[in-house]
């Protein structure tokens, strides 16, 4: 498990190393430079190269470029700084003069080294910042960006103008929020976290989930077992129209590990799928003595589903999932329902459906998703998984980035496929929070596993459903 920081708080961790802990800024600009020479020195040796540009800012990003080239002369690669002029920060003017090596004019070398802006730019790129980044993304050099790629905002991972496009991302200290939102995934390349010391006062509560912390999610079955051990999820899925909503949810959900699976949907959906899904129990509606419970895919918007949401979040005690056209009715007929539960509930939305629930504009929500996720959780006594390149998922408290998957899951019937094994996960025993970043992670790398034959162009929910148990033997091994 691995800390995600905010800006702000990487701040903080700055400010409370120096004044707290003793350590002068001049120390830990020392140290990042070491960390991104050291970085930046085995890329050159994987790469058979010597010739190196450090293109540098004015800023404290920039100071830890002019460590890092000092320290690449010295150890006898070719080394040229790229240099913007203007108002130097006092750590950054030092670090200019203590540098012994030759400037370039222009940026021709075969890695480049990106220390321009570091994570607390706020501002569009425009003017002579953006055409030397143009020239940074055209250059067909390997580049590594220090901290983040310039231009990236560090808590949202949107591009204002421009951006560095980087092959590798040396994070200092922690991994940044910008990574794993937006076009974050697209900007940093590989990722590398580098320890150089900075200590971080308060308790974080961002995380990223790794393999070995999902593992944990699928434990041992025990042979003396049965259908009841496993739990049962009931699904309200589909309609005449969206009888493909239906089938996917409940496969899923068949995979997910649980013991049964009930479904309830329209009597035209049921006569096409009763011979597909012959697991599957086909109800007249949802039993509330299910384990667990998903509603909304496929089911079209609507005053009677609305009036079934809240029947059922007044009557039933166990988890529920909402998704989909159970949201958008919640958000057309009255969001304050949530406020009137027995149960445990988790809301799946996509940024249009998070947007229509909360009345945000999707600018506002792409520019703060963990923010308004969080604020949301905590206003309904909800949780969140708010959809995305980097899903957000919360309890108002705990926050968790799910950073698996690609765009073969930015395709219709993919939410479905994801509510139908969360509902499962659920049902065999999880909480809806970790059912959540259970499903979300392994649905991720199922659609990893199939891309590498399928592809992310050709890959489809159903090829992913298909594959799953590929990924889920990974993990259960």
């Amino acid at each position: 498990m691995k800390k995600v920081l905010t800006n702000a708080q990487i701040r903080a961790a700055d400010e409370y190393t120096i004044n707290s802990m003793g350590v002068s800024s001049q120390e830990l600009m020392r140290r990042a430079g070491v960390a991104l020479a050291e970085e930046v020195a085995a890329v050159a040796d994987s790469l058979s190269v010597r010739d190196i540009v450090v293109v540098c800012g004015t800023g404290n990003n920039g100071g830890d470029g002019y460590v890092c080239a000092e320290l690449l002369r010295l150890s006898g690669y070719e080394v040229g700084i790229f240099a913007f002029e203007g108002r130097f920060s006092v750590d950054c003017e030092r670090e200019k003069k203590a540098y012994k090596g030759r400037y370039l004019q222009h940026i021709c070398g075969s890695v480049v080294v990106d220390c321009i802006f570091g994570t607390g730019l706020s501002r569009e790129i425009n003017g002579e910042y953006a055409e030397v980044i143009n020239t940074i993304n055209s250059s067909g050099a390997y580049v590594v960006s220090a901290d983040i790629p310039s231009g990236l905002n560090g808590d949202n991972g949107r591009v204002s103008g421009a951006a560095v496009k980087a092959d590798l991302t040396v994070a200092v200290a922690e991994y940044k929020l910008g990574y794993f939102l937006n076009d974050g995934f697209d900007y940093c390349g590989k990722t590398v976290v580098k320890d150089i010391g900075i200590i971080v006062p308060e308790e974080i509560r961002q995380h990223v989930y790794e393999f070995e912390d999902v593992k944990k999610f699928y434990p041992r079955r025990k042979r003396n077992s049965h259908k009841g051990t496993f739990g049962s999820a009931a699904l309200v899925a589909g309609s005449d129209m969206y009888m493909g909503a239906a089938a996917l949810s409940a496969e899923a959900a068949l995979k997910s590990g649980c013991g049964y699976v009930r479904l309830v949907t329209s009597d035209k959906a049921v006569s096409a799928l009763v011979s597909a899904l012959p697991q599957i129990i086909f109800c007249k509606e949802p039993d509330l003595s299910s384990s667990a419970i998903a509603v909304g895919m496929g089911c079209g918007a609507s005053e009677e589903l609305y009036s079934l949401i809240g029947h059922i979040i007044k009557m039933y005690k166990g988890s529920l999932i909402l998704d989909a056209d159970a949201l958008n009715s919640v958000a057309e007929y009255g969001v304050n329902c949530l406020k009137e539960k027995n149960c445990d509930i988790l809301i799946t939305p996509h940024v249009r459906e998070f947007s229509r629930l909360t009345g945000k504009s999707v600018d506002d929500i792409l520019s703060d998703p963990v923010g308004l996720a969080r604020g949301f959780a905590t206003e309904y006594g909800v949780k969140v998984l708010l959809k995305g390149a980097g899903s957000v998922i919360t309890d108002g408290v705990r926050t968790v980035i799910n950073t698996r998957g690609n765009s073969a899951l930015a395709k219709g019937g993919s939410g479905d496929m994801l509510s139908g094994f969360i509902c499962g996960t659920a049902a065999r025993g999880l909480s809806l929070f970790d059912a959540a970043v259970c499903s979300a992670y392994s649905l991720g790398l199922a659609a990893e596993t199939v891309s590498r034959e399928k592809t992310e162009y050709c890959a489809t929910a159903k090829d992913i459903i298909k594959n799953l148990h590929f990924s889920v033997k990974r993990l259960t091994e």
